[in-house]
């Protein structure tokens, strides 16, 4: 991580540092937080304080406080807890179920490759909009739906990747030599092949991330995803549309919140994606 920090531009480090802080805060904010997040407070005195307010009882709301006078930054970091556990979560998933479909589809061939192959496209045809409906329509709102859509949605990108690699790892002369030693095809796959063959989906599930946040978001705006009381950036953000005039911050704090964590994700795979292709390079320089 320190060679990885030092190597990086000055936009990959504000990505990683925004990241870091939007962790933390999650972490820590609503731990440390004087009233319950969830629980409606006094809405004569606290409702609709806008940024920087302070309220009859002494207290101090950096980003205001909603409609029923709940502390916008408490909920906002909540919120950010619950979209960042959901969003890694899904993209770590999708990416292993993609990749566990991928090894073994690059490896084995023939049949099994070419039925993973003919799902993964299948997939890939339906639009996530009907996927979304469906799974709606099979279960109850809520982060196990989110979760079970983005694995769904999710692993036939990261497949192909893996699928891909192995082909091309499985034709170099080291699997060749494993083989030559008795290594049994199993081995060959999971301590010689896949390892090798991993960069392209580690790239692929750290972009994920940020699209899982997003889709995540979209979903409880959308009323599909994580259910009222409980916060999310994206019913966060419903809920301040109707009084994006009178009270604008209350969808702009989430809304400025998921658009950071978004980006700063898009950043850090690009720097990754650009760090594992320099260290491929200098191995295949080495090893000619």
């Amino acid at each position: 991580m320190i060679a990885f920090w030092r190597t990086t531009n000055g936009r990959t480090r504000a990505a990683m540092l925004t990241l870091l802080a939007l962790a933390l805060g999650a972490l820590l904010v609503p731990a440390l937080a004087r009233t319950n997040p969830l629980a409606i407070g006094d809405a004569l005195a606290l409702r609709l304080l806008p940024p920087l307010a302070i309220d009859p009882y002494g207290h101090f709301h950096l980003l205001g406080t909603d409609a029923f006078g709940r502390d916008l930054f408490v909920r906002a970091m909540l919120a950010g807890r619950l979209s960042l556990a959901v969003g890694v979560a899904g993209s770590v998933l999708a990416g292993g179920a993609g990749i566990a479909v991928g090894a073994l589809a690059g490896w084995h061939g023939g049949v099994l490759d070419r039925l993973a192959m003919a799902a993964g496209d299948v997939l890939l045809a339906i639009p996530r909009l009907i996927i979304l409906l469906v799974c709606a329509a099979l279960w109850p709102p809520g982060a196990t739906m989110v979760i079970t859509i983005l694995v769904l949605t999710g692993w036939m990108g990261v497949a192909r990747l893996v699928r891909g690699e192995v082909r091309g790892v499985r034709a170099r002369p080291f699997v060749e030599s494993a083989h030559a030693m008795g290594a049994t095809p199993a081995r060959m796959l999971w301590r010689h092949v896949l390892p090798n063959s991993l960069a392209p989906a580690i790239v692929a599930i750290a972009l994920g991330v940020g699209s899982a946040v997003l889709l995540e978001s979209g979903l409880s705006f959308l009323g599909l995803g994580i259910q009222p009381p409980q916060p999310s950036w994206g019913n966060m953000i419903a809920d301040g549309r109707e009084l994006i005039v009178l009270a604008p911050w209350i969808a702009l704090a989430p809304g400025v919140a998921l658009v950071m964590t978004v980006l700063s994700c898009t950043l850090l795979g690009d720097a990754l994606r650009d760090r594992l292709a320099g260290d491929e390079m200098e191995t295949m320089r080495a090893r000619s």
